[in-house]
């Protein structure tokens, strides 16, 4: 029996699909908290029954990694990871995106932007 992907169907059909395998799992549990915590402030799934201001989330995001930077492993009111809130509200942006339910209010910033493609090598 062979182990090459052409040897199933599925396999060369499946290879091609949008997968998790390689996230890992703890990230995903740990997130998993952060998103439980959510649940039990606002509610299951609030993000879906209202819209989603991106300014609110990205500020949000930037608290945790901020945090998270400044040596502090996690958020003192739930006692959730701060890696595991930035992730919940980067997942939450991209589902109310997703969704229509997003509020795009980003600043557009070309000229960082722009410097910051300058700033980088190649």
């Amino acid at each position: 029996m062979s182990d090459s992907v052409n040897a199933n169907p599925k396999d060369r059909i499946g290879i091609n699909k949008p997968s998790v395998w390689a996230v890992p799992m703890t990230a995903v549990y740990i997130m998993g908290q952060a998103m439980l915590d959510g649940v039990r402030k606002y509610g299951l799934f609030n993000w879906r029954e209202h819209e989603v201001r991106a300014d609110i989330y990205i500020e949000a995001a930037r608290r945790h990694l901020n945090a998270w930077a400044a040596m502090e492993e996690k958020a003192e009111d739930s006692g959730v990871h701060h890696l595991g809130h930035a992730m919940a509200c980067m997942a939450i942006l991209l589902d109310a995106q997703q969704n229509d339910k997003l509020v795009d209010n980003r600043m557009p910033d070309p000229a960082y932007l722009k410097w910051i493609k300058e700033q980088t090598d190649d």
